[in-house]
């Protein structure tokens, strides 16, 4: 079995590796990645058609592969898949989805971490949908740990942590569970240690869902 990831960083490669390797070592992880579709994003604020249009053509790219299920790793391009994913002829995924599943079933009052600002509209209005599907009445609390990512990304591990744990604990204070909008959000979790509330991730419960679409 094959799944191809369409990935617009490399911050959660390995991660997302190693979550393959763990969990279902038989199925071929093919990527493709395009820093260009974060950098736009996070320039414009939202997708825009230049973004869907890229999407869209790697959706294509990913066909050709012939894989079993086609996985966006990304929250801030996650509704450009949504268009793109229309497209595909097999098994899609955008990873927040499982993460978003599970905290409306959780509770109703849900705060969704962010570190880039173009993550947050998208990553709400996932869980908002979730729950009209549900038909359960929701309110979504944004917080918005802005630059984060770039702190990141540039290596100091130990500042993004920091911020990002002072916003985790402000939405602990004030929600039933607590989202991470990003996947490269993981990086904190061995230093954020006992929670009050649930703390949810997306690549573990994403690539559960793999394993389960695929029926392994």
């Amino acid at each position: 079995m094959k799944v191809v990831l369409i990935h617009t960083s490399t911050v959660s490669l390995n991660e997302l590796k190693a979550l393959f390797k763990e969990l279902i070592p038989e199925v071929e992880m093919v990527n493709i990645i395009d820093d260009s579709l974060l950098e736009e994003v996070k320039t414009v604020g939202h997708i825009n058609s230049n973004i869907v249009s890229r999407m869209c053509s790697y959706v294509q790219i990913a066909k050709t592969l012939e894989p079993d299920l086609i996985l966006n790793q990304c929250s801030s391009v996650g509704e450009a898949f949504e268009i793109a994913r229309t497209q595909a002829d097999c098994k899609t995924l955008r990873i927040d989805e499982p993460m978003a599943e599970k905290a409306v079933s959780i509770g109703s009052r849900i705060g969704v971490v962010a570190t880039v600002a173009s993550t947050v509209k998208p990553s709400c209005n996932l869980v908002r949908r979730v729950a009209k599907k549900r038909n359960k009445s929701v309110l979504v609390s944004e917080y918005l740990v802005d630059g984060a990512l770039d702190v990141l990304m540039s290596g100091d591990v130990e500042k993004h942590n920091a911020l990002v744990i002072d916003a985790i604990r402000q939405a602990e204070a004030e929600n039933d569970v607590v989202v991470l909008a990003q996947g490269s959000m993981t990086a904190i979790l061995p230093y954020l240690g006992e929670t009050e509330k649930p703390v949810l991730t997306s690549p573990r419960l994403a690539v559960e869902r793999v394993r389960e679409s695929l029926g392994l």
